[in-house]
């Protein structure tokens, strides 16, 4: 399997707002803009689990001019909450980069 590292030229995540999280991945070329771009590698379940968001809130966009997808979120505190462990939301894309991409099916 191939890692969403080794698609993406920038993985990022950031503050939408004090009340969203945003994450851009952007694709290294078509090639891998189609992998990241499979319905199944970004999924409002796999936010949910990694960062207890609800699925129903859950905005995932393909930007294919861009070669890059969008996910965007309601963060689980709000920015500076005292229980706030990132208050830029800078931090927050880490447990994706070794992420498994798997080969576009057909």
């Amino acid at each position: 399997m191939t890692r969403l590292l080794d698609l993406c030229s920038l993985i990022r995540s950031k503050n939408a707002g004090p009340f969203w999280l945003t994450f851009d991945f952007v694709a290294r070329d078509q090639a891998s803009f189609e992998r990241i771009a499979q319905p199944s590698v970004f999924t409002p379940q796999l936010f949910a689990e990694l960062y207890g968001a609800d699925p129903a809130h859950i905005l995932i966009v393909r930007h294919e001019r861009a070669q890059a997808v969008k996910v965007s979120f309601p963060r689980p505190v709000r920015q500076g909450d005292l229980t706030d462990s990132d208050s830029y939301g800078g931090q927050q894309y880490a447990p994706l980069v070794d992420l498994e991409v798997p080969e576009p099916v057909g």
